[in-house]
């Protein structure tokens, strides 16, 4: 817990009475941006309140530099052995193609962390490196949009929301890019009070402060550049009927046309029928799949409406110029099945302790 004064009490019973640590894990290939937006509003609280209220050090899995997604390197300054004796609050900033990094000698740095009741959040694809150390079970939580489909095909009993941020007990988590900004606000206020939250917010230009339920993307107007409400609204159908595709003529019921209208504004607003738009959205939820998770290649066809996996792999082949088991052969990723394995019953935390 976070006491009013900043100072962190509970867990192992109160730490320190001069600055908070924060520690920032990085996952090769973390994004810049959400990092930046996590760590500069405790760099603007220190220079706002007068106080060094925060300190901040860097961590990595194996105590070597990490590079960002865009190719800027970070050196840690802090092994992560020591985070629990020197860390008063832990965030995993995580991202890009490395979203399927699996370590066990981190994960078992991180369930250890978690035991120490003290803040333990995830920014951007974090989220998803706590899950699969095993400690989101029981809190509720988010993730970058992007890797939303492939966690909740792979951790489908936990409680993923798709919102901007969100904040459950000690688990802090947000779906990345500018998203940070929110949650330290959240952070900053929980812990110092709104008046400097708000300042802090000020001085970075945040001149709008989004609750933690605003959508992570932009209406679907805006993606597609498409005002036609038919046209939208079966796109909208569409992508939320991926697993179970629906039938064309269900789509121009929806969008309240007739099959041949549906055709006609499909060609007039995007370029292509009903039918191609579909196999093509359902085929790239399905290379997010490939990239992203271990789920076994069978599964993920049906997971994106594909009745036959000869079908599947035809089409995909077809769309990215190889089939997808070769793809996901060709990632330098870790294997998240084994992940899977390596998380004992005993050791996912729980809310409730």
């Amino acid at each position: 817990m976070i006491r009013g004064d900043g100072r962190y009490s509970g867990g192992d019973g109160g730490r320190r009475n001069g600055p908070q640590v924060i520690g920032f894990l990085l996952i090769p290939d973390f994004g810049l941006l959400a990092y930046a937006s996590a760590i500069e509003p405790l760099r603007a609280a220190n220079t706002l309140s007068g106080r060094a209220l925060y300190r901040w050090c860097h961590l990595s899995p194996d105590g070597g530099p990490v590079a960002a997604s865009n190719g800027v390197t970070i050196a840690p300054d802090l092994l992560l052995q020591h985070a629990a004796a020197e860390v008063d609050a832990l965030f995993v900033c995580a991202g890009g193609k490395r979203i399927s990094f699996c370590d066990a000698a981190t994960f078992d740095y991180l369930r250890r962390f978690g035991r120490l009741k003290r803040p333990l959040g995830g920014v951007a694809g974090g989220p998803y490196v706590l899950a699969r150390a095993g400690l989101l079970r029981g809190y509720r939580f988010t993730l970058h949009w992007e890797y939303a489909p492939a966690l909740a095909e792979e951790f489908p009993d936990l409680d993923l929301r798709r919102t901007l941020f969100e904040v459950d007990g000690d688990r802090l988590t947000c779906s990345g890019g500018t998203a940070p900004l929110d949650m330290m606000h959240a952070f900053l206020m929980r812990e110092h009070g709104p008046d400097l939250a708000m300042m802090v917010s000020d001085w970075l230009l945040q001149t709008d402060i989004r609750e933690s339920s605003r959508p992570q993307r932009m209406a679907l107007c805006h993606r597609l550049g498409v005002r036609n409400q038919p046209t939208l609204k079966a796109v909208a159908s569409m992508e939320e009927h991926i697993e179970a595709p629906v039938s064309r003529a269900a789509l121009a019921a929806r969008a309240g046309v007739s099959t041949r209208q549906l055709e006609r504004l499909f060609r007039l607003h995007l370029g292509c029928t009903p039918s191609h738009y579909y196999r093509r959205l359902r085929l790239y939820q399905a290379r997010l799949l490939v990239r992203q998770s271990g789920i076994p290649i069978v599964e993920v066809a049906v997971a994106c409406g594909f009745a036959s996996p000869s079908d599947f792999s035809r089409a995909y082949r077809q769309m990215f110029g190889r089939p997808p088991a070769a793809e996901r052969a060709a990632l330098t990723c870790g294997h998240v099945a084994s992940c899977r394995r390596d998380v004992a019953p005993d050791q996912v935390g729980t809310k409730s302790g």
